[in-house]
């Protein structure tokens, strides 16, 4: 290929006046952007057919507050930008279709970059597929999370570092994980199949002001760039699925996932078929190699009687393991009042609840008929290779799992048959078989489902049972990971028995006073601490709010020490109600029914003496009232010089807007967000309204009072602290107030303050 053979194209797209709506955590929001700018680069070999069908990668260009944005998503913009110069740089490339690498500006106010892109520049037509860059750690490879369409698994498979699975696919994809990405966008608009990939190790600096440049581990970046580039080289060469796609995609029905380094991936079909016939496979080793314990006995013992008081011990295992585990959640939580004393670390809840699990688990062998060795070891193959064929069957193709753990089972069946007498103890190489694949599947497994959702749970609200849902983890999955411990367990006697659950229940008692010593933060695992400095126009108050959105303790008297330092004296800290009418956190919508919010009265400081200067205004023009149909056509108007992301949220009738066709045929409240770039001041929304709406509290003349609020650009600290000069009062109290919380934590929390302001107006 000559130097000039390949044709990169850079563009800039400005977004008109866009509203649209963004459903998300349960709840209905609409968006709203006016002239956003994306920067897009187009590399082909420079011809019409070459341009025909192209492959998008994205990331953002934008990071959150308080956030400098080095991983989220810095990292994947360079990783993007190091795909463009190796590729113009190779001169052996040759594409036969053309990548458009899209840097988008505005992920992080609910993916308005993406959504300007896929809805509005000319190029979007001919992207095919997706590929979606994102990062909520710094650590670690990054894992494939979303997979959409059979072709884009088939060209992951190329890649030299795989590392996801159909388990982390379907986990997303259930909604369990309270998060989205810009592909959502890509799947809505431009109706594409892709992959959506992300670095998630470490993601306690997700979000935080610590997602810096030297946090990163050295080779994450590689990991990423490596498997980019071979899914760029594959999908624009000969032989591409690229224009395939152009028809359409075909929804994934492929079991995938990584084992022992190989990326395996395999129709549902062939799916179903192999863990049938494993099932039969293991029913006849099972019936071949089963030793009647009571040959004595005319009639004998039956081999499926044998196995279901096998099943019954199994299963009580599993589930004294899960209740052991929660009455030592409960305990940590409740009575001792030390939750999330293992936060600090993604793997320390394993030392705290492992013991307990293990307990649980023995302790019900205690209350079930006693089997035999093989009896058990039979009976855990047969309900892993049963529940493998039935997961398989509904279609949730993690039953794989199961099939992987369970299959060598039976090898280690026949090996023993030849190393031991019939009746002796199950070999111990037996042993080593089967625990080979389970032990390896089972770690990966806990390592990549802990490394998220122990992070995660100090941002998923103080009333959610993060302590229960860490204990069912840890117990589940090591019931997984260990599923011979009843076997094994079985050759020795009751008295053994008793003696283990004794010595385990003094471990778990140690472990409970030792992590009741812990401190749940440190300086690398932060509390998240969200601070508002708000202004009231409409009634010249101004007001401090603080929110956790975690269940640890110690919040509250946090926030009692935080009143007395920063609010007026002798006040009592009470915790306000958190609905959709709580508009004071409408900046963080709808993330903020997550947080326990308070409250304060700002005291009379001389700072906080100067009239508010504003141009904050919410109008209502080109009104107009129906008698007769019963209705109020208005377009409500939002002036806002130098505030962004403003919100407005409000109770009315709609019955029609430029939102959508179907707006809520009902009185209901409204919230609607704004994300225009800087320096575009106003933005609109035609309304039609139910001039009488028959609902409590409804006002019978047709006005609607609209709640607003937003941030002042200049007041949000620490990204402005270079012009802390121009934030007025709320940077002053913020710089006062973020040295103060250094001090009294330690540097365990991490605090985003907003200079916000605020209103009602009635139009």
């Amino acid at each position: 290929m000559s130097e000039h053979s390949t044709r990169l194209r850079l563009t800039e797209r400005d977004g008109v006046g866009v509203l649209v709506r963004f459903d998300m955590m349960g709840r209905r929001l609409y968006k709203t952007y006016v002239n956003l700018t994306n920067i897009v680069v187009r590399v082909s070999d420079g011809t019409e057919e070459g341009k025909e069908h192209a492959v998008l990668v994205n990331s953002h260009v934008d990071s959150t507050l308080p956030s400098p944005g080095a991983a989220d998503d810095g990292l994947s913009v360079g990783v993007m930008l190091e795909s463009i110069r190796v590729l113009i740089n190779t001169p052996a490339w040759e594409p036969k279709h053309a990548i458009v690498f899209l840097f988008n500006n505005a992920e992080e106010s609910l993916q308005d970059g993406s959504h300007l892109f896929s809805t509005q520049h000319p190029v979007a037509k001919t992207i095919r597929a997706a590929i979606n860059l994102e990062a909520a750690g710094t650590t670690g490879p990054e894992i494939l999370f979303q997979a959409t369409s059979e072709q884009m698994i088939e060209a992951y498979s190329k890649v030299p570092r795989p590392y996801g699975s159909v388990i982390a696919n379907e986990i997303f994809s259930s909604g369990i994980i309270l998060s989205d990405t810009d592909f959502r966008q890509f799947e809505l608009y431009l109706n594409v199949s892709g992959l959506d990939m992300a670095v998630v190790g470490n993601s306690y600096l997700y979000h935080m002001r610590k997602d810096l440049v030297e946090n990163i581990e050295s080779g994450v970046a590689q990991h990423m760039a490596e498997n980019v580039l071979a899914l760029l080289l594959h999908l624009t060469a000969e032989g591409s699925p690229l224009p395939e796609l152009a028809g359409g995609y075909t929804r994934p029905h492929t079991v995938f996932y990584e084992y022992f380094g190989f990326f395996l991936a395999y129709s549902f079909t062939t799916a179903k078929i192999l863990y049938s016939a494993f099932l039969v496979i293991a029913f006849i080793v099972a019936r071949a190699t089963y030793v009647d314990p009571t040959p004595a006995l005319k009639k004998g013992t039956s081999f499926i009687g044998e196995q279901l008081k096998g099943f019954a011990a199994v299963s009580a295992s599993f589930l004294g393991a899960v209740v052991g585990a929660n009455v030592v959640a409960l305990l940590m939580d409740k009575v001792l009042g030390k939750s999330f004393s293992w936060f600090s670390s993604e793997f320390a809840c394993v030392v705290l609840y492992g013991p307990a699990a293990l307990t649980g688990a023995l302790i019900s062998q205690l209350l079930v008929p006693r089997v035999r060795e093989q009896t058990a070891f039979t009976s855990v193959m047969l309900m892993q290779s049963f529940l493998a064929t039935v997961l398989q069957l509904i279609g949730i193709g993690s039953g794989g799992t199961l099939f992987l753990s369970s299959a060598p089972f039976s090898l280690a069946l026949l090996v023993n048959s030849f190393l031991t007498k019939r009746g002796d103890d199950i070999s111990l190489w037996s042993y080593a078989i089967s625990l080979l694949s389970p032990l390896v599947i089972g770690t990966t497994l806990f390592c990549g489902v802990l490394e998220v959702f122990v992070p995660l749970t100090g941002r998923i609200g103080e009333e959610a049972p993060a302590e229960h849902i860490i204990a069912i983890i840890v117990s589940a999955t090591g019931s997984f990971t260990l599923s011979l411990t009843v076997p094994f367990m079985s050759r020795f006697s009751q008295r053994t028995l008793v003696r283990s659950v004794t010595l385990l229940t003094m471990i778990t008692g140690l472990t409970m006073a030792v992590f009741s010593m812990r401190s749940p933060f440190d300086s690398m695992h932060q509390k998240r601490l969200f601070v508002i400095h708000m202004e009231n126009i409409t009634s010249e108050e101004q007001h401090l709010h603080i929110a956790a959105a975690d269940g640890a303790p110690g919040f509250h008297s946090l926030a009692a020490d935080i009143a007395k330092a920063f609010s007026t004296p002798d006040v009592t800290p009470t915790s306000v109600i958190m609905n959709d009418w709580n508009s004071d956190w409408d900046t963080v919508y709808p993330f903020s029914a997550f947080l326990t919010p308070y409250k304060f009265d700002l005291p009379l400081r001389a700072e906080h003496q100067n009239p508010i200067d504003h141009d904050f205004t919410v109008t209502a023009i080109n009104n107009k009232i129906d008698e007769v149909a019963g209705t109020r056509s208005f377009t409500l108007v939002v002036n806002h010089p130098a505030i962004i992301w403003t919100s407005i949220a409000f109770d009315a009738h709609v019955l029609q807007w430029t939102l959508d066709n179907n707006p809520p045929d009902e009185f209901a409240r409204h919230h609607i967000k704004e994300g225009s770039f800087y320096g575009y001041d106003t933005w609109t929304v035609d309304l039609v309204t139910k001039l009488r709406p028959d609902a409590p509290g409804a006002p019978a003349d047709g006005s609607v009072k609209v709640n607003f609020v937003g941030i002042h650009e200049k007041a949000m600290w620490p990204g402005k602290k270079a012009e802390k000069a121009l934030g007025g009062r709320a940077m002053a109290l913020f710089e006062e107030f973020d040295g103060w919380l250094e001090r009294e934590t330690g540097g365990t929390v991490d605090a985003m303050f907003l200079g916000c302001v605020a209103g009602v107006a009635v139009i």
